[in-house]
C-alpha cells in the first residue's frame, strides 16, 4: 500500500491514550540520547529538535505511531568509546543512504535472506552487552547513586509500572542535575551544518554501517512492517520504511541529528502506553522540542544514575536478541561482538548462517 494510502485510511487523533502512548517511545531513546550528550560532543540540543521534527512527521505521513529512535548499534559503539563522534556521523551518512537505495529499490526482502535472524539478534546481544559494560563502568564511579537508581527501579517495577522506571529515574536524575547547575536558560540550538563536527569515514565507520544496517533491516524495517499489521491492521512496506529512515537519517545527521530508525519496540511500547494514531507522535515530537530548550542540564546528569538507565536499555535489548532461531549462534555472533568488534562479528555471523543453510542445519537461506 502506498504511503498515501496508509495516512488517508488514519485519523490522527489527539486523546488521553495518544499523551500516554507518547511516553512508550522515549523509554529507551531518552537514556541512549543523554548519554551521547554527556560522553560524546554530540549537540544534545541538537538531537532533541530532530528527534522532535521527525516524530511529528512520520507520525502525520503515517497517521500511526510510528517510533523514531537512535540506531542503537551506531550509538552504542559512540558511547561505549568505539566509534569517534566523526566515524558516528560518518557510519549514520553511509547507513542512511543506503536505507534510502535499498528501500526505493525494493530490495530489503532481498538482503534478508542472505543475513539471517539469528544474525540480526547476534548483533543486537553484541551491542546489548556493550551498553552494559558501560553502564557498570559509570554506575562503579558512584555506587550510592546506582543503588539509588537500583532502589528506584525494583520500587516502580513492584508497584506494578516497570516500563515507568526509566522515567523515573531519569526525572530524578534531572532534578539532581538541575540542583547542581541550575536551570539554564531556554535557548534553541544554532542552525548550522556539522555542529560538533564533520564525519571522519574510516574502516570502523564502515564496520559500525553494516552492523547497525543488519540490525536495522531485520527490526527496523521488516519486524515494524509486520507489527504495523498485527496492531494497526495497517499494510506500511518494510521498502516505505526503510526509505524513510535513510531520508530522515541523511537530513537530520548534517545538521547535528542522530542516524535514527523506526524500531518495533517503540511501536510496541507505543501501543501499550495507549497510541492509536499519529497524533502520540505530535505530542511526543512538541516534548523532545521542548526538553531541547533545557539541554544543558545534561552535562550535570549523575552519570551513575546514567550507567543504570544503560543497564536497563541493554537488558530490554538483550531480551529481544535471545528470541531467536537458534540461540548457539546468537550468542556466538554477541560474544565475537564484544570480544572483537560488531563488524567482525557479523561477518562471522553472516558465513556461519550461510554454511549451515546449506547443510540444512538453520534452515534455509530464502527465508
Amino acid at each position: 500500500m502506498a504511503l498515501a494510502d496508509v495516512r488517508e485510511s488514519r485519523t490522527i487523533r489527539f486523546d488521553t491514550g495518544e499523551v500516554t502512548g507518547a511516553l512508550g517511545d522515549s523509554v529507551t531513546v531518552l537514556p541512549i540520547v543523554v548519554a551521547l550528550g554527556a560522553l560524546t560532543p554530540m549537540s544534545l540540543s541538537h538531537v532533541l529538535v530532530a528527534f522532535g521534527l521527525f516524530q511529528v512527521v512520520w507520525g502525520v505521513a503515517y497517521g500511526l505511531p510510528l517510533s523514531v529512535e537512535p540506531m542503537k548499534a551506531l550509538a552504542a559503539l559512540a558511547i561505549a568509546g568505539a566509534l569517534s563522534y566523526g566515524e558516528l556521523v560518518a557510519a549514520g551518512l553511509v547507513a542512511g543512504a543506503v536505507l534510502l537505495l535499498a528501500g526505493r529499490t525494493s530490495a530489503i526482502s532481498s538482503v534478508e535472506r542472505y543475513v539471517g535472524e539469528p544474525v540480526v539478534r547476534g548483533v543486537q546481544l553484541a551491542v546489548a552487552l556493550l551498553l552494559a559494560q558501560t553502564g557498570v563502568e559509570l554506575g562503579l564511579g558512584n555506587l550510592a547513586l546506582a543503588a539509588l537508581a537500583v532502589a528506584l527501579t525494583l520500587g516502580v517495577a513492584a508497584a506494578g509500572r516497570p516500563r515507568a522506571a526509566t522515567l523515573v529515574v531519569l526525572g530524578v536524575g534531572g532534578a539532581m542535575a538541575a540542583a547542581t547547575a541550575g536551570v539554564p536558560t531556554p535557548q534553541l540550538p544554532a542552525l548550522g551544518v556539522f555542529p560538533a563536527g564533520g564525519p571522519a569515514l574510516t574502516l570502523g565507520a564502515v564496520e559500525g554501517a553494516t552492523a547497525q544496517l543488519a540490525m536495522t533491516v531485520g527490526n527496523a524495517a521488516v519486524a515494524t512492517s509486520l507489527l504495523c499489521s498485527d496492531l494497526f491492521d495497517a499494510d506500511v512496506s518494510a521498502d516505505d520504511l526503510s526509505t524513510s529512515m535513510g531520508v530522515m537519517t541523511l537530513l537530520s545527521v548534517p545538521f547535528g541529528g542522530l542516524p535514527m530508525c523506526h524500531g518495533s519496540g517503540g511501536l510496541a511500547g507505543k501501543y501499550a502506553f495507549g497510541a492509536r494514531t499519529g497524533g502520540a507522535n505530535v505530542v511526543l515530537g512538541a516534548l523532545y522540542v521542548v526538553a531541547a530548550l533545557f539541554a544543558g542540564v545534561v552535562l550535570a546528569f549523575p552519570m551513575a544514575l546514567l550507567g543504570v538507565l544503560l543497564v536497563l536499555v541493554a537488558a530490554q535489548l538483550a531480551r529481544s536478541a535471545v528470541r531467536t532461531e537458534s540461540l548457539a549462534l546468537t550468542v556466538l555472533v554477541g560474544l565475537v561482538g564484544v570480544a572483537t568488534n560488531v563488524g567482525v562479528a557479523f561477518v562471522v555471523g553472516v558465513v556461519l548462517w550461510l554454511g549451515a543453510s546449506r547443510l540444512g542445519v538453520a534452515g534455509t537461506a530464502d527465508r
